[in-house]
């Protein structure tokens, strides 16, 4: 496989999105009908082995899934409200995801400095629990939880992991000073208080623990110029954006700085962060970076209109013939290798104070 060239993806600043108007479909159609190069990389050459082992099993309640265009949703408790789907397309996505950041992260799971004899851990926001499951098996002697809206986890996971169904925009249920770690990530567009949020961690974070936080921006970027204007990559965060401040939210945590602001507020200390641009699709010449592109583009291939349905038809007026066309559009550019595009990503943690 052949790179396109460019520059290389470096880890230096996060720049701010900038307002513009969507296209309407018809400009998604004529993009179509102009055609579009599928000179892009082989997403599948790419694709490792991480899978984790599983040794016990898990019960949970089945709670009523809410069906957007033959899509589903976590179903509505409370006041929460969640814009990405819940099937298993969306889950297997957001699993190969979760394969590109640990490349990101060289294999590491976490960048806090965690002992090896860590107790219990929290993870918030556990989604399909790869991450949960990941953790316990490394850490067999740790206790492991891990929280979400919706019991989607796998039946059979490590017997030191339980999954618990929670909205952590309410108020945690575990008792105080409990957890050696916390870890949240991917929790933009769904948070409606940041600062309760990050109070909520410190509460039930032991004196001298820890909490870190993985957010990314939702603004395809690039370092040459390579995202034209009208082009799909340069209106995908607009979904989000939009349809964030629709639902009273942000989807711009890293660019304004929030869980900066947020731990501080808290009470954290010791607070270090780093920023990392993750390519969109194999154009990078630098082997890991071109792997890194190439299973993010896997993971959103695997489900473009899952990430962007609810945004688009609910908050957005979109059809979802609309959101298809789009889409389809998006998956074009992708695989041309012409666009050097990324996302960038910001992990942060804090030690609350002993």
């Amino acid at each position: 496989m052949s790179g396109t060239g460019g520059p290389q993806p470096s880890d230096d600043g996060v720049t701010l999105p900038q307002a513009q108007a969507f296209h309407p479909a018809e400009h998604w159609v004529q993009l179509a009908q102009q055609g579009d190069d599928d000179d892009g990389v082989d997403t599948e050459s790419a694709l490792g082995t991480h899978a984790a082992t599983s040794t016990a099993s898990l019960s949970s309640s089945i709670l009523r899934y809410r069906t957007i265009h033959g899509r589903t949703y976590h179903s509505e408790q409370g006041n929460a409200e969640y814009w990405a789907s819940n099937d298993e397309q969306q889950n297997e996505s957001q699993d190969v995801n979760h394969h590109a950041m640990l490349l990101v992260l060289d294999d590491k799971l976490f960048l806090a400095p965690l002992k090896n004899d860590i107790q219990k851990v929290l993870d918030v926001g556990t989604g399909t629990g790869i991450w949960a499951i990941d953790f316990a098996d490394e850490f067999p002697s740790a206790t492991v939880i891990g929280t979400d809206l919706s019991p989607i986890q796998p039946s059979w996971i490590p017997p030191n992991l339980t999954f618990e169904i929670e909205d952590c925009n309410l108020t945690w249920t575990f008792e105080p000073d409990s957890f050696d770690y916390v870890h949240m990530r991917y929790l933009f567009g769904s948070i409606t208080d940041w600062n309760a949020l990050f109070s909520n961690a410190y509460r039930v974070c032991k004196p001298g623990g820890w909490v870190e936080s993985y957010e990314p921006t939702v603004v395809a970027e690039s370092d040459d110029d390579t995202i034209p204007p009208g082009s799909a990559h340069s209106e995908w965060g607009k979904f989000f954006i939009e349809g964030a401040k629709k639902m009273g939210r942000s989807c711009t945590v890293v660019e304004d700085d929030v869980q900066r602001k947020s731990m501080e507020a808290a009470g954290f200390v010791d607070i270090q962060y780093v920023d990392k641009k993750v390519p969109i699709g194999g154009w990078p010449r630098d082997p890991k970076q071109k792997e890194i592109g190439q299973y993010l583009q896997a993971s959103l291939e695997q489900d473009l209109e899952g990430y962007v349905l609810y945004m688009a038809s609910q908050l957005l007026g979109w059809t979802k013939e609309e959101v298809s066309v789009y889409c389809a559009q998006f998956r074009r550019e992708m695989r041309s290798g012409r666009y050097h595009a990324f996302f960038q990503q910001r992990v942060i943690w804090g030690r609350k104070p002993e």
